[in-house]
Parts: C-alpha cells; sequence; structure tokens
C-alpha cells in the first residue's frame, strides 16, 4: 500500500467517525505529520489529497515548506527560542507554544516579516512531569497577556495524551475541550478579543476518541507513512 493509499484510507475513516460523532467531516483537519519522511513521500501523500502539513524541526520545516509552498505547513514540536525567526517563517500554525515567554518573541519575529502567526497553547492536560505544557490554571493569564500583542494570534489549545488506558485518554481529552470552553467564556466575559476556535489532539494511535471529544485537528504520521500500517 502507497502512502498516497494509506493517506486516502485515514481521511475516510476520519470523515466516518466525524460523522459517528455528529460532526461534519470538514470541521476537523487532518494533519500529515511528515517528520520521518522525505518529499517524495510528501508528493505521494498530497496525490491522496492532503493539504496539510505537520513538522517538529525547524529545518525540515524550512525545507519542506520551501519545496511546497503552496501547502499549509505546521510546527508540533519543542521550541527552542533561538529558532523561532525560522518557525515562524515558514509555519501557518504552530502548536507547541508551551511557555509564555515564547509569546513576545514570537510577536517579535511575525512583525519583522509583516504577518500576523497563529498559534496554539501546549497544555499538560494529564499533569504527567514528562510532558510539556502550561498547567490548566496557568493559561488563562497567559491568553490575556498575549492579547496585547499585535502579531500574534492565539487560535486556540493542544495537547498530548497519556500512553495510558481509555479513561486517560478520554480524561486528557475532554479535560482540554472543557478547558477551552471555560477559558472562552471567562475571555467573553472580560471582553478580551481572543476566539479559541481550534484544539489540536489526537495522533496516530488515539484519534477517534480525539474526534468524539470535539478537536478539530488531528495529528497523523505513522498511519500514513508507516509501511508497517496496512
Amino acid at each position: 500500500m502507497s502512502t498516497k493509499t494509506r493517506y486516502m484510507n485515514v481521511r475516510k475513516q476520519v470523515d466516518e467517525a466525524c460523522e459517528q460523532a455528529g460532526r461534519s467531516p470538514q470541521d476537523v483537519l487532518l494533519l500529515a505529520v511528515s517528520k520521518t519522511v522525505d518529499c517524495d513521500e510528501v508528493a505521494l501523500a498530497i496525490e491522496g489529497g492532503a493539504t496539510a502539513f505537520g513538522e517538529n524541526r525547524p529545518d525540515e520545516l524550512l525545507r519542506k515548506q520551501a519545496a511546497f509552498p503552496d501547502k499549509s505547513w505546521h510546527f508540533i514540536g519543542n521550541i527552542q527560542s533561538r529558532r523561532i525567526p525560522d518557525i515562524v517563517s515558514a509555519a501557518d500554525l504552530i502548536h507547541s507554544v508551551s511557555k509564555a515567554e515564547h509569546l513576545p518573541k514570537i510577536d517579535k519575529a511575525a512583525a519583522k516579516l509583516g504577518k500576523i502567526q497563529p498559534v496554539l497553547i501546549e497544555v499538560n492536560v494529564s499533569g504527567e512531569e514528562s510532558k510539556s505544557g502550561l498547567r490548566p490554571e496557568e493559561v488563562l493569564e497567559v491568553i490575556k497577556d498575549a492579547a496585547g500583542l499585535g502579531s500574534v494570534r492565539i487560535q486556540g489549545l493542544m495537547t498530548m495524551a497519556p500512553r495510558a488506558d481509555q479513561e486517560a485518554i478520554e480524561r486528557s481529552f475532554g479535560g482540554l475541550a472543557k478547558l477551552r470552553d471555560s477559558l472562552q467564556e471567562q475571555l467573553d466575559e472580560e471582553d478580551i478579543d481572543v476566539t479559541l476556535s481550534d484544539i489540536s489532539m489526537g495522533m496516530t494511535e488515539d484519534w477517534p476518541q480525539a474526534i468524539e471529544l470535539g478537536t478539530t485537528m488531528v495529528r497523523v504520521g505513522r498511519a500514513i507513512f508507516d509501511s508497517s500500517f496496512e
């Protein structure tokens, strides 16, 4: 089975999961995580209909965005401050803002390029020490502070579920969805002009649960690019 076919199969499964959850397939972006493959495999995924890709290293983001500039490129990896200008130059969306101090730096880099940089705040919902991200109780103040930045737009939240049982995954995803709703209510009450329109959660192992619990983006790599998923 080719990358093209695997992408088409995953997209079909995502569409079916959306319908089973009473949601429109158009409401869930399938982000093809291409961090382990070269441009030839990206091209095959594009043949299958892929329009958005995720990378976790700045150099690969830059290289592949230059090769396929008409596609949407997302940064999903750990952010190093010194690489923020590179990330901002190539990313349509940054999923992994895990520290408040990254936001003014992103704002500065985006302003130099004359762009508004959409970002997601990474939240450590599960509380695992091994995972990065803000604690849920920290997120509101970070968003309120960032609302004053002229070249950053907070677009939503991201999380990674623990690799554990079904209940732990659902607690993590359900917790992020509830947090988004609660934050939006508080932002609206305080008349802060931020709309948390997106949730990024769910990967190859757990994206169906994420769709049930309200994600607007699933980040799928191995099920698309790994030939063992056939």
